[in-house]
């Protein structure tokens, strides 16, 4: 099996609730996997633009100033830290392995993030799998016309949301080969 280097994956849901679930599911998983959180969409572009070089051509962050307080998580047992407010160093982590995106955001559908993410050449290769409570198959339609790799409606127990993340990690970190003309972009 190969594994990345040091994988990651960025979780953008509104609820802290739902974060913290998600956090102790991979942790029960015993994934060496580190979970940065973000709980809005401007938030987690700003999060994103922020480990890539920096292009005037291609900012995605609609409102720069009005990022709200969210939470990164750096691995199981770290402390959270508000994403705001931790200066990103010069040699910053890069991109996260895979993105997992609630569809419905209070502020914004999670598949206007997508669009975004999609029509920019820095962030359209990441693979997105919307992670959401809807099973209703017109929101399964839009997501996939949008881009999505994938849908997992969320586990309704706790070790269902285990497994459902055991599975999801050796799929998308452990066995699956991004494009190499994917990763150069």
């Amino acid at each position: 099996m190969h594994m990345t280097t040091h994988p990651s994956i960025l979780l953008i849901d509104d609820s802290p609730g739902e974060q913290e679930l998600f956090r102790l599911a991979l942790t029960q998983a015993g994934l060496g996997v580190t979970l940065y959180t973000e709980q809005a969409t401007d938030a987690a572009l700003h999060w994103l633009e922020h480990r890539v070089p920096y292009s005037s051509n291609h900012s995605l962050s609609a409102a720069e100033g009005s990022v709200a307080a969210t939470h990164v998580e750096r691995g199981p047992s770290a402390t959270a830290h508000s994403a705001s407010t931790v200066a990103i160093p010069p040699a910053a982590p890069p991109l996260p392995a895979l993105i997992l995106l609630d569809l419905n955001l209070c502020a914004k559908n999670g598949c206007d993030l997508l669009k975004r993410l999609r029509s920019d050449t820095r962030f359209a290769a990441l693979p997105v799998v919307i992670f959401t409570t809807s099973d209703d198959p017109d929101d399964l339609a839009v997501s996939y016309s949008c881009g999505a790799n994938g849908y997992i409606v969320k586990p309704s127990s706790f070790n269902e949301l285990v497994r459902c993340i055991t599975d999801l990690c050796a799929y998308w970190l452990i066995w699956n080969r991004p494009s190499m003309r994917d990763i150069a972009c």
